[in-house]
């Protein structure tokens, strides 16, 4: 969702600025068991703030004077968490990469607000599948399960503000945190629900069901980059496309015969209904890389649409990004060459994809990370299916977003061939590169010749 910046930025001046007197600093710190990088990287936004390095105990502290109270994220490869930080907070955090965010609890001032964020968005993931099984039902049952789970958290929530003091700004944040992941769900019905039960049209919905949209403000600055609310805003605009779409547009520009057609109404929405220009831009951007993902087309529709958005966005770093993953898009066609990518192999030695590629007429490259346990696995074992099935195709993984000395202690736990897997250092190169965008993506070439720039390991062999 959120494009960081790495490179080092000035901070601009923050609210403490024009206050008589010096501004209480901020302290940030903790511990964290089984490291995978050596760096804790701390953002506001999607800019860059600070960072530091572990000690020989795998500690951490970041003092910070002045800062600006609001939601910030750290960064531990290949991982990250929000946190929310204010002047005079004293915050102490404690985690194991094995179970990142489970693990996950804060101690010290501040810490009530970052463990109710922690606990909901714990909440949600364990309560999605859940959910999920409640979407066959009619809306007003389907309505009554999931505010009753929203109920329970504002349950929660009261109770803590009972012994809690917080700032207006933390709780507006803490209360979307519970607000927003359960109007997610309801944005989500009508298509999870004809998904479930095979029925044709969408359900006629009563007033009370999307009740809550009468509250929504588009234009909260503090909520522009808080995943809940971004994920909403998402659903929201397509579910709001969708319905428009269906009613007043003709047959053959209805949604799903049209893909460029239905983002030209979101982009339509976005820009009748929300003022603030960071949320905007974010919303917009998102919508292109949407609508280039899907597509991953090559042709005069996609350029028209690219110009619609550089029309819109007045984010220089968004247009830049798009104009970027459109290109890449492009080099990923049919009959092009692969792109050039230096890699490292086992031994920490630099070879070109092209050069891996070359070694056999038929090459399949997929892609792979330790934080993905599950995928990891499901895909060595697909792998070693196919490999029975090509016994003469070069099979390569590539491997992104683990330490080098990680990568090869598991390339010898798990017995792989060392020959055909690579560790790519940069990954956002290589993902911008083989438009990485889904966990089972595959790039299929002959004699280093892309046959298929966005294949599935499950579907295209």
């Amino acid at each position: 969702m959120v494009r960081f910046l790495l490179g080092l930025i000035v901070l601009s001046s923050f609210g403490c600025a024009n206050k008589s007197g010096e501004c209480a600093s901020v302290f940030f710190g903790g511990e964290i068991v089984n490291p995978t990088s050596d760096y804790v990287v701390l953002y506001r936004n999607d800019t860059y703030v600070d960072s530091v390095r572990l000690d020989d105990s795998n500690r951490f502290s970041f003092t910070l004077q002045g800062i600006d109270e609001g939601l910030y994220h750290f960064n531990h490869e290949p991982e990250l968490q929000y946190i929310y930080l204010q002047e005079g907070d004293s915050l102490l955090a404690r985690l194991n990469t094995v179970e990142f965010d489970e693990s996950l609890v804060f101690s010290g001032k501040g810490s009530e607000v970052n463990n109710f964020l922690m606990e909901m968005f714990l909440a949600y993931e364990s309560e999605e599948p859940l959910v999920y099984n409640y979407y066959g039902l009619d809306p007003d049952d389907f309505s009554n399960k999931v505010d009753s789970l929203r109920h329970m958290k504002i349950s929660h929530l009261n109770e803590m503000l009972a012994d809690v003091e917080m700032s207006d700004r933390a709780f507006n944040l803490i209360k979307a945190s519970v607000d927003y992941n359960n109007y997610i769900y309801k944005e989500k019905y009508p298509f999870f629900h004809r998904r479930k039960t095979g029925e044709e049209t969408v359900h006629d919905f009563d007033n009370t069901f999307y009740k809550y949209r009468d509250s929504i403000n588009f234009n909260d600055r503090d909520l522009t980059y808080f995943k809940p609310y971004f994920d909403f805003m998402k659903w929201h605009f397509g579910n709001l496309s969708y319905m428009q779409c269906m009613e007043d547009c003709n047959r053959d520009e209805q949604v799903g015969s049209n893909h460029l057609h239905f983002n030209k109404h979101k982009l339509h929405l976005v820009d009748s209904l929300v003022d603030e220009q960071d949320i905007r831009d974010v919303l917009f951007r998102n919508i292109a890389v949407d609508y280039l993902i899907k597509e991953h087309k090559s042709d005069p529709e996609c350029q028209l649409f690219i110009n619609k958005f550089n029309m819109l966005s007045s984010n220089g770093e968004h247009k830049k990004e798009i104009d970027d993953l459109y290109r890449s898009i492009q080099q990923l066609q049919s009959n092009h060459t692969l792109p050039d990518l230096v890699l490292k192999d086992a031994n920490g030695q630099d070879i070109s994809l092209k050069t891996i590629a070359g070694r056999k007429k038929n090459t399949v490259i997929y892609f792979w990370t330790a934080a993905k346990e599950r995928q990891f696995r499901n895909t060595s074992q697909r792998i070693a299916e196919l490999k029975k099935k090509y016994p003469k195709h070069n099979f390569v993984g590539i491997n992104l977003k683990t330490s080098f000395s990680q990568w090869n202690a598991l390339l010898d736990q798990y017995g792989l061939d060392k020959s055909s897997q690579f560790y790519g250092e940069n990954f956002k190169e290589i993902q911008l590169a083989m438009v990485i965008d889904k966990i089972n993506k595959c790039v299929i070439t002959q004699d280093t010749i892309i046959v298929d720039g966005f294949g599935d390991l499950y579907s295209s062999l």
